[in-house]
């Protein structure tokens, strides 16, 4: 770990080096006139000790006591300053003419809630002012919190669930909607939209990647099909980075932690020609596990992440601006495990239940104890990837708007290992998903005034994704014979033969080729004074062919009908091309009325549409043995949602907004687990209607530059309205009915009425820091503590209501304590300070014998973070 910690540091080293000799090489000529001004509070108090620098120069000075400043030598004009204190917003100022007379410069308090911009609606606009539920959080903020990554968002959103066993199997909600949950299915789409600089990243694996120079995060919740390029049934994450600068800077971060985390981060940018900015970022994060498997004696669920990104902007004019991003991220860490949960009777003869397989193999009963963070499995667990692209995005201002234009490829590697019985048995020993995956976007979008009363955005987007399993392989061991077999009698017995199942699997080549073309368009028309007509109007072709090619290897070799009979039973060839293809028309219709600048009133009803899916997984067999095509296909969902909300500044430095929503999808996608060994991945079906309907409550208040308080209160309710054809849960696998004065075994039951999973009733957030001015080292700046917590209820792990698969309530506490100014920071930390145990998934165990894993929330973390600015 030395080495690699050593490695990653001298190249942060060399970056810094390489970037600082580009960022001060700009040629500047000077006049000879001195600039003075006062540094001014929107009140019209003075703002002491503002850094003011010359833009493209180096060149700087600090203001007094009383905000006055004086820069003896300036560039000739027009040029730009930068003025910035501790807890304000930096702020650029154009300098068209020096004179005598000084300057009136006024910078707003960072604190100032309801002055924050926002770009959900394709435009620059105030947070407060526009008529879309919309959480904010500032990249400082962000890495204040420890929120590194999508992950740890969810504690300060409380509408947003994400669920991850590992990179791949990430499920990404907005008011529990959006992505199926459980194990991941490459042949469905999204409905939660992830953009980061307007480029959408269409795998959930993006949400593990580490936040790189956030400016902003932007959470927008509910249907956004009509203002986004790719369907947003659910909402988005509209994540911005800070743009290069002219003007030359740097910043340092290092962090340390118990189980020896370390993470580093600069960014360095700065002027390579008169019109021509550059920066670039790298983030580098280790950590070691938190799970200890014993008969290998390794730890698992740690962290060694790199990551980097460069950007080059260049502004030839006025009207134009160019900015070419590339970015790169490679996690290799020591695998996720799920640990063993726990063992469930289920409905299936006492023969095939857990404990007696279990004993028949010769073992003994698998500790069950999951937060001694001990497992006992025999597969080396690997969960290695790299994430990156390119993208070229152009602004062209035309008239009163913007035609932006915006070019990307990405893509996606993944190479992962994992054991699936979650124990030390050799029973479903290997189960490795390798992945290829390249993506190519183009965005055209016109946003803008129209005229005074009308504005809107009109764009085209197209999406096409080549997604590649490759040689993705299955395989169970020596034991997996016991597991299977139904009775010691008959047939059955012969799976006992020596070498039967012994390295027997599958092995998987597959290819999803897809291509999205969408037209949108929105305006905002202003139709009397204050009230405010939103129509928006969305066509979507989606389109997919699939090739999958699935072929047995290993086991006993033999040509005994018998013996190849039961090994077919496990797992057999499978081989479909499929090919679908659907376009929808949907839209949406906002009112807003806004009587003065504290109110903000609006309805919404919307209709969305998430594409056909198709299953890559693995199908279900027919009573003939051969794969069920008549499950390859997903019908697509339809979403009608509905929406009033009201965004208010009660008093000053306080914001409150209440919004309820009812949303019905129609032919609801969920991912499907078959007790079928050879379909244990799990397969894609349609509840016929599901519903979520909820309240969230969100606000904030500031007093002056001392105390900040912000919380959060979001219920939902989701339900299956309607869900006939539900896979059992675990306890009730082998269940059986009499059907036509016969007793039959069922595999599906009606799950009416029953609740979505993912989704807890009540989730709720709160925060608050206190902060006064003092002074650390010779630096002016202000101490602070601060602190957030979370609480959810309970909700279930299973996409059938499971008695078992439920995970229960809990509460999270974090907070921090240090000091900060304009340059420098330095504080502790701490995450889950109460060390609280809870499992953030539940799943069965591959066969529904009756075992269930987990997925560990983190221990109590802490450790200090050093922050420098240059």
């Amino acid at each position: 770990m030395k080495i690699k910690l050593y490695s990653l540091r001298n190249h942060i080293y060399l970056f810094i080096l390489a970037l600082l000799s580009l960022t001060f090489s700009a040629n500047v000529t000077f006049a000879q006139t001195a600039l003075t001004g006062i540094v001014k509070r929107a009140d019209g108090s003075p703002v002491p000790h503002a850094t003011i620098k010359i833009r493209g120069a180096n060149i700087s000075t600090s203001a007094n006591e009383k905000g006055e400043f004086r820069l003896a030598q300036v560039p000739e004009v027009p040029f730009y300053i930068q003025v910035s204190s501790v807890g304000f917003k930096p702020q650029d100022f154009q300098v068209l003419t020096v004179s005598a007379t000084p300057l009136e410069l006024v910078l707003l308090e960072a604190s100032q809630l309801d002055q924050i911009v926002v770009t959900s609606r394709r435009r620059s606009e105030v947070l407060q002012e526009v008529p879309i539920p919309i959480t904010v959080i500032g990249g400082q903020a962000a890495e204040n919190a420890g929120a590194f990554n999508v992950n740890r968002l969810k504690e300060l959103v409380p509408s947003v669930q994400l669920y991850a066993s590992n990179a791949r199997n990430t499920t990404l909600n907005i008011r529990g909607l959006g992505s199926t949950f459980g194990l991941t299915n490459d042949g469905i789409d999204p409905g939660v939209g992830f953009y980061v600089d307007g480029v959408y990243h269409a795998r959930p694996a993006a949400t593990s990647t580490d936040f790189i120079d956030i400016d902003q995060i932007e959470v927008i919740r509910g249907p956004q099909g009509t203002l986004f390029g790719k369907n947003t049934t659910a909402g988005a994450f509209n994540i911005t980075t800070k743009k290069p600068s002219l003007i030359p800077s740097a910043k340092v971060e290092l962090s340390y932690g118990n189980y020896n985390f370390i993470q580093a981060k600069t960014t360095v940018t700065g002027p390579l020609a008169k019109n021509l900015a550059a920066k670039i970022s790298i983030s580098g994060t280790q950590r070691d596990g938190t799970i200890w498997n014993v008969p290998e004696e390794r730890k698992y669920s740690g962290q060694n992440n790199l990551g980097a990104k460069a950007q080059f902007l260049y502004t030839p004019n006025e009207k134009l601006e160019l900015l070419l991003s590339g970015d790169v991220s490679v996690q290799h860490p020591a695998g996720y495990p799920l640990v063993a949960a726990g063992v469930t009777t289920t409905e299936r003869s006492a023969y095939r239940q857990y404990a007696k397989i279990v004993s028949d193999l010769g073992y003994q009963q698998p500790k069950i104890d999951p937060f001694s963070r001990e497992i006992y499995t025999n597969t080396p667990w690997r969960h290695n990837q790299s994430i990156g692209g390119i993208s070229l995005n152009a602004d062209y201002k035309i008239g009163n708007g913007k035609l932006t234009s915006t070019t990307a490829w990405r893509f996606w590697n993944w190479d992962p290992t994992n054991d699936r019985d979650f124990t030390e048995f050799s029973a479903l020993t290997k189960s490795q998903g390798n992945t290829r995956h390249d993506q190519y976007s183009q965005e055209v979008r016109y946003a803008g005034d129209i005229t005074d009363k009308l504005s809107g955005v009109v764009g085209v987007f197209v999406l096409g994704q080549n997604l590649q399993g490759l040689g993705q392989t299955e395989e169970v061991g020596k034991d997996q014979w016991r597991f299977v077999q139904t009775s010691a009698t008959g047939q059955q017995a012969l799976y006992s033969t020596p070498g039967l199942l012994d390295g027997f699997g599958i092995r998987t080549n597959s290819t999803i080729k897809s291509l999205s073309a969408a037209a949108f368009a929105q305006v905002d028309w202003e139709v009397i004074d204050k009230l405010h007509v939103l129509p928006g109007i969305r066509f979507t072709y989606d389109k997919k062919d699939v090739d999958y090619d699935r072929k047995t290897y290993g086991g006993l070799q033999t040509t005994d009908a018998n013996l190849l009979a039961l090994k077919a039973a496990v797992y057999a060839n499978q081989q479909f091309n499929i090919s679908t293809e659907n376009n929808n028309l949907s839209g949406n219709l906002t009112l807003s009325y806004r009587p003065n600048d504290r109110l903000n009133t609006f309805a919404t009803y919307s209709t969305g549409y998430k594409p056909v899916g198709v299953n890559v997984g693995g199908l279900p067999t027919t009573s003939s043995g051969a794969a069920d095509i008549s499950v390859a296909r997903v019908k697509p969902e339809y979403v009608q949602h509905y929406e009033l909300g009201v965004k208010t500044k009660p008093t000053a430095g306080a914001l409150l907004n209440i919004t309820a929503f009812n949303t019905d999808i129609k032919d609801y996608q969920t991912n499907v687990q078959s007790p079928q060994l050879g379909a244990n991945r799990g397969y894609l079906a349609n509840a016929e209607k599901v519903r979520v309907r909820g309240l969230e409550i969100d606000g904030s208040y500031q007093a002056g530059r001392f105390l900040t308080l912000n919380a959060a209160v979001a219920y939902l309710d989701g339900k299956y309205v309607k869900f006939t054809n539900a896979p059992l849960p675990l306890e009730e696998t082998g269940h059986t009915e009499v059907i036509n004065g016969v007793s039959t075994q069922v595999a599906f039951k009606d799950a009416s009425g029953g609740r979505l999973p993912g989704i807890s009733k009540w989730n709720i957030s709160g925060g608050a820091e206190l902060s006064t001015a003092g002074n650390l080292i010779e630096k002016e700046g202000r101490y602070f503590i601060a602190g957030d917590v979370s609480y959810r209820s309970e909700y279930s792990s299973n996409p059938t209501p499971s008695k078992v698969l439920v995970i229960d309530g809990y509460t999270l506490l974090n907070a921090r304590i240090g000091f900060r100014s304009e340059k420098f920071s330095l504080f502790v930390w701490g995450r889950n300070l109460a060390n609280t145990n809870y499992f953030e998934q539940l799943q069965a165990a591959a066969g529904n014998s009756g075992l269930y894993a987990g997925v560990l929330g983190d221990p109590r973390t802490y450790g200090a973070t050093i922050r420098y600015t240059f």
